[in-house]
């Protein structure tokens, strides 16, 4: 069925008059009716995300009614003897509150017990509350750090962590195989339970818990925090407070939650524009550290001062790197216990480096937190002391099975504390980790391609990279490809082809003799292809860094040019 076709099945029973009226307009713009029908919104990395507004292709009442359709279906098959109940949370997108609404109506009425936020709330916090209230299931509406025009929906499963095969595949195939008219929505609202400060108090002790394993002086610590206008504004500055610090200061004009994000083009950490405020203020009053979140807390960008004092933003390779080092460090590990970190196969090799000079193994896993969660899962004899992947998200400890902006903020702090009350610096703990484990410096470069005919672009370039691989790389011979996609690696010296440990997906990684890492993917929750680019070195000390960190730079340059990027 064609675009068209199925655009004229909305402007008739069972939608309302409302999206029939918007519907009909949308035939007088022929392209945008195309993108709003073209295909189902779908799960990817992170859930499901798009922009708000009729179609089957967009995030309305009808596509997230749905999903949560199909859900129900699922859990009362899944769980036919069991009283189920599931927790909804939201953040500060437009239609978030009235979406989670709505999404406990249809859990409702279809006779599922609700334990609704009764305000926003950092995405972590509904992680954990997954499992402290004992639920089957959990719902985030929240599209992250994507655009102003954006929502989506995340489901979590009774561990806490987000779906993943083969659950997700059999929840998708119920989603399709009903219509519209089978959604259910009329509520029960004696199955709708409001939750608040409980859970709130309890997330907290647990994030200052599993965050607060530094040893400075707290209070001589000088932070600046901002929450993007987001839902961390609701944690950070509590946790901070529970944990000693008193000095911390929040950027006031970014701190009240808005869905448009008034004062940044993009409420993502990973953009450096996104924390100008930040940074000013911190030279203002000569901070030491800079936070700050992305829209659902799940996400932390950290600014620290480097050896002349300038404040530097950190990627999240590097943030991850010192948080994971400095828990090995600090935990106390029982010689009879097994332990693990989490990272995923696009973040920097550097991880491993780190895991394995303190004796601990480091699990690779897709893009995406869902596989971290899953590691935990799937080795309940093995210890996750943290898990992170290089587009800036951290998860301290198991007790949330997601990126946790909130008690990785915390670490930060930690870190940055110790190091200052020792004369040293976050900045100095980075130098320290590149001369233990190796100097890695990593590039991610992203080309946005929206709407169908960028779809079929992003699928062209990847169809290339495969048919056509590069056979070096600055000079480089490429000796490994790794196909995620045909689930197969293959040595180029040898011809040797050997399988991928992991589920399949659209990933293309090739290696080169001397330690360059090229990864190519679609991004599953924008409309991107993403390139991450990895070399690597070794230094002695400080100095070395910044004498051989332009040399890398270049480096990476020249491969972004055989890449024709």
């Amino acid at each position: 069925m064609n675009s068209s076709n199925r655009a004229k099945l909305w402007t008739q029973h069972p939608f309302d008059q409302n999206t029939q009226q918007q519907v009909l307009e949308l035939f007088k713009n022929p392209e945008e009716l195309e993108d709003a029908f073209y295909r189902d919104l779908e799960f990817g990395t992170g859930g499901m995300r798009g922009i708000m507004g009729v179609g089957t292709n967009r995030v309305n009442k009808y596509t997230f009614g749905k999903n949560t359709q199909g859900i129900c279906e699922f859990l009362k098959k899944s769980f036919a003897e069991e009283k189920i109940k599931v927790v909804i949370g939201y953040d500060c997108r437009h239609q978030s509150d009235s979406l989670a609404q709505l999404v406990s109506e249809v859990f409702s009425a279809n006779g599922i017990q609700v334990f609704l936020f009764s305000s926003l709330r950092a995405t972590p916090e509904v992680s954990f509350a997954v499992r402290e209230l004992g639920c089957h299931c959990g719902i985030v509406l929240t599209a992250s750090h994507n655009p102003p025009e954006y929502n989506g929906y995340k489901v979590y499963w009774k561990d806490g962590g987000q779906i993943v095969p083969p659950i997700d595949n059999q929840i998708v195939e119920i989603i399709n195989r009903l219509q519209f008219e089978d959604i259910l929505f009329t509520p029960n609202k004696d199955l709708i339970h409001p939750i608040d400060a409980e859970i709130d108090l309890a997330f907290q002790k647990e994030s200052v818990k599993y965050g607060k394993i530094g040893n400075g002086k707290r209070e001589d610590l000088t932070i600046v925090f901002t929450s993007l206008h987001g839902t961390s504004i609701t944690a950070i500055p509590q946790v901070l407070e529970q944990a000693g610090y008193t000095n911390v200061h929040i950027v006031k004009e970014q701190a009240k939650p808005n869905g448009d994000f008034p004062t940044v083009n993009s409420p993502n950490p990973e953009e450096p524009e996104a924390l100008k405020m930040a940074l000013d203020l911190a030279e203002k009053i000569n901070a030491d550290i800079v936070i700050g979140t992305d829209p659902d807390a799940d996400r932390l960008g950290i600014a620290v001062r480097n050896h002349k004092g300038k404040l530097i933003l950190l990627n999240g390779n590097q943030t991850m790197a010192v948080m994971t080092r400095f828990i090995l460090e600090k935990t106390k590990r029982n010689p009879n216990q097994s332990y693990f970190v989490g990272s995923t196969i696009v973040s920097t090799p550097m991880i491993q480096n780190i895991a394995q000079d303190y004796g601990v193994e480091c699990k690779l896993g897709l893009t995406g937190f869902k596989w971290i969660a899953k590691m935990i899962e799937d080795f309940p004899n093995q210890i996750c002391l943290g898990g992170g992947e290089e587009s800036f998200g951290f998860m301290v400890g198991n007790f949330v099975r997601d990126k946790d902006a909130v008690t990785s903020s915390l670490l930060a702090c930690e870190i940055a504390s110790e190091a200052k009350s020792n004369g040293s610096s976050f900045f100095d703990q980075l130098m320290k980790a590149y001369i233990a484990h190796g100097l890695f410096l990593e590039q991610l470069t992203s080309f946005v391609k929206k709407g169908k005919k960028g779809a079929e672009e992003i699928q062209e370039i990847m169809a290339q990279f495969r048919s056509n691989p590069p056979q070096t790389l600055d000079g480089e011979t490429i000796t490994k490809i790794e196909d995620y996609k045909s689930g197969i690696t293959k040595n180029m010296v040898s011809g040797i082809k050997n399988p991928i440990d992991l589920p399949k997906a659209n990933v293309l990684i090739f290696q080169t003799e001397h330690g360059i890492r090229v990864a190519i993917r679609p991004s599953g929750t924008e409309p991107k292809i993403k390139f991450y680019i990895s070399v690597q070195s070794t230094i002695k000390n400080p100095d070395e860094y910044h004498e051989i960190r332009p040399s890398l730079e270049a480096k990476i340059k020249r491969i972004a040019g055989d890449l024709g990027i």
